[in-house]
């Protein structure tokens, strides 16, 4: 059975090293907080991801292992962009996501923390759109440059634009 409330969860996990970093940093920062699966799963705000992705890295969590999105459309905010990090000292893994709004869809971008994220972000952008603020090199990655949209938006037509 999940655990769901924020403050149910960060109580049960203090001991672990992500939350009491990232409660120690700004506790402003965790919006929601999941324990289901043996998974924990960290909402930070949209503003704090850069700076929460550096948190927990400090914190023993040293390797990315993905960069995700999800698109919940009509639903606002409209994308969920989820990151997947890994302890290997801790035999742990933690999640962070944020929420970015389709009205604006742009996000730190963590490739000062994690240079690997880059291609991840490149690919996040060029599927669903989303922009990465201080990355090094954001442009299309999967999709011809000429491309017009972004395929993996559920508003995006089956069969493409005609």
């Amino acid at each position: 059975m999940p655990t769901s409330t924020k403050d149910a969860v960060l109580s049960e996990h203090a001991a672990n090293p992500g939350i009491s970093a990232l409660l120690g940093w700004k506790p402003a920062a965790i919006v929601d907080a999941l324990w289901d699966r043996s998974e924990l799963t960290l909402t930070v705000a949209v503003d704090d991801i850069r700076e929460a992705a550096k948190v927990v890295r400090d914190a023993g969590f040293n390797f990315l292992e993905d960069v995700t999105a999800v698109d919940w459309y009509p639903t606002e905010p409209r994308f969920q962009v989820s990151y997947h990090i890994l302890s290997h000292g801790l035999k742990q893994r933690i999640r962070l996501r944020a929420f970015v709004s389709s009205d604006d869809p742009v996000i730190d971008s963590i490739t000062p923390i994690w240079p690997s994220a880059n291609f991840y972000e490149r690919e996040v952008f060029d599927l669903f759109g989303i922009r990465f603020a201080g990355h090094p090199n954001l442009r299309r990655i999967m999709m011809p440059d000429e491309w017009e949209g972004h395929p993996l938006r559920k508003d995006y037509p089956v069969e493409g634009y005609r």
